[in-house]
């Protein structure tokens, strides 16, 4: 384990659990009895050891853990119901978490423990939950590939010779490797869902605002959000109502009608311009399973500029509201370092690329005119081309390939090659960028593997607020695919 984490073999379990058991289905084993919090972190322990290689925690409190398992079977027999009881997730280490080190990918925080929990940490301990461990991230979320200079690259647990995805990386990575069965991430222009592509899990973007993101380390008020990783939407339907609140608004239980009556639509010359030909022919063959299962699927189309007015305006949001976001939030929470600080201990790639967008006299940087434009015009613009495949199209969902290829090779990650063509690493981010830029919700769905087995993902994105109907038709669509093979 990376620096702060302590496992002892002392902690193996006497039998062997399944590492692919999912979040609901581990609440569900404790909770009837059949399995100890204390045995299953054990197991957990044991494994997230023997994978240390992924680099996908920078840290685990061995003996914390276990006594919070011990504390949950104690609350187990006297009775508690709570939905998450017993159960330990990963969290990204953006989030603040009480009495647990909290660097932000930091080497200069590497030991900074915080006095209180992100919101999103203290609604899934109020459900009974425990912290397993911080997983590791790109340095402050700036990044789509999974390096971290101070913690190591993460590695893919299908290829290590693959990225995981970023910036949440590790915890994409620790749950499709079977060291939790879940964990919180963020995504400002696809954070969660270019991870949850590579690493073949389930990515869930909420609608931005939906959940909390107080107390998690910020890039951008307009497009940050807090959201999750898991193995199926099922599990992301419990975490939206423990994170929420909410309980259901619409109907989620399988009606027994597949897909009959959904209305999907795709936008061909957006979303499949610069993609891989595998992954082409795999998002279409998803299509038309899905039409067979009884969907509507239209094409649509979202204007010749669409795809460089997203561009444009959502990297334009993203450099010039980091600066006073990430001030702030040190401030508000009294974390020992500052902007400048961080800047300066930045890896140079990244140092390079903050002085170039992130600092107001940066040869790149958005001006103060530039950005309200952004926020006045390009947005509303691109808002109302969704809003007419959603309304006037009759669309429920728009769907497109996660990202345009699978996860490259981590030696070639700065620039990566697209469909015969060397592009920057950001291109990876080409497909999720536009939910980002309207604050739409978003999940990714594992849709198989490329015949070298790297999984490839499916994008579902739906009108804003509509997250709760978005996760239900993502289950069934999930449901017609579950046959594709995502294990490793």
């Amino acid at each position: 384990m990376n620096d702060g984490s302590i496992i002892s073999s002392r902690s193996a379990p006497q039998e062997f659990l399944d590492p692919s058991l999912g979040l609901a289905e581990a609440a569900a084993a404790i909770r009837e009895g059949t399995l100890t919090s204390e045995a299953y972190a054990a197991a957990l322990l044991l494994r997230a050891r023997t994978l240390d290689e992924l680099n996908a925690f920078i840290t685990i409190d061995e003996a914390a853990v276990l006594e919070a398992a011990r504390e949950a079977d104690k609350a187990h027999t006297a009775g508690s119901l709570a939905p998450l009881l017993g159960v330990p997730l990963g969290v990204k280490d953006s989030y603040l978490t009480k009495g647990l080190p909290t660097s932000l990918g930091l080497d200069s925080l590497a030991h900074f423990v915080p006095r209180e929990d992100a919101d999103a940490v203290r609604a899934i301990k109020g459900a009974g939950a425990f912290v397993f461990g911080k997983n590791n991230l790109v340095e402050m979320s700036y990044g789509l590939t999974g390096h971290n200079a101070r913690y190591g690259q993460v590695k893919n647990p299908h290829a290590r010779d693959r990225v995981s995805g970023g910036s949440s990386s590790g915890s994409a990575a620790a749950v499709a490797a079977g060291l939790v069965p879940a964990s919180l991430g963020g995504d400002t222009v696809g954070s969660i869902r270019v991870p949850a592509s590579f690493c073949g899990v389930v990515g869930f973007k909420p609608t931005t605002g939906r959940w909390p993101r107080n107390g998690v380390a910020p890039i951008s008020h307009t497009l940050d959000t807090t959201g999750a990783f898991a193995r199926s939407v099922e599990d992301c339907i419990l975490l939206d109502r423990v994170v929420t609140g909410e309980q259901a608004a619409v109907d989620l239980s399988d009606d027994g009608y597949g897909l009959k009556g959904a209305r999907l639509a795709f936008a061909p010359r957006q979303f499949l311009d610069l993609v891989d030909s595998e992954v082409e022919t795999r998002f279409r063959e998803v299509v038309r399973r899905l039409q067979d299962a009884g969907a509507e699927v239209v094409e649509v189309d979202l204007g010749d500029d669409f795809n460089a007015l997203v561009q444009t305006a959502t990297w334009g949001i993203f450099a010039y509201e980091t600066m006073g976001e990430i001030s702030e939030f040190l401030r508000h929470h009294d974390i020992p370092t500052t902007f400048q600080a961080i800047y300066d201990g930045l890896k140079p790639q990244l140092r390079q690329a903050w002085g170039h967008i992130v600092l107001p006299g940066g040869a790149g940087a958005v001006s103060a005119e530039a950005y309200q434009t952004t926020l006045n015009v390009s947005r509303p613009e691109i808002q109302r081309r969704l809003d007419k495949a959603f309304a006037t199209d009759g669309a429920q969902i728009i769907l497109q390939p996660t990202t345009p290829c699978t996860a490259p090779l981590i030696e070639e990650q700065a620039t990566v090659r697209i469909a015969g063509q060397d592009v920057s690493y950001l291109a990876l981010a080409n497909h999720t960028v536009s939910a980002s830029s309207v604050g739409l919700p978003g999940i990714s769905l594992p849709v198989g593997l490329s015949r070298a087995g790297l999984p490839i993902g499916l994008e579902l994105d739906a009108p804003l607020g509509s997250d709760r109907t978005l996760l239900a038709l993502a289950r069934k669509i999930e449901g017609v695919l579950v046959d594709e093979p995502t294990a490793i």
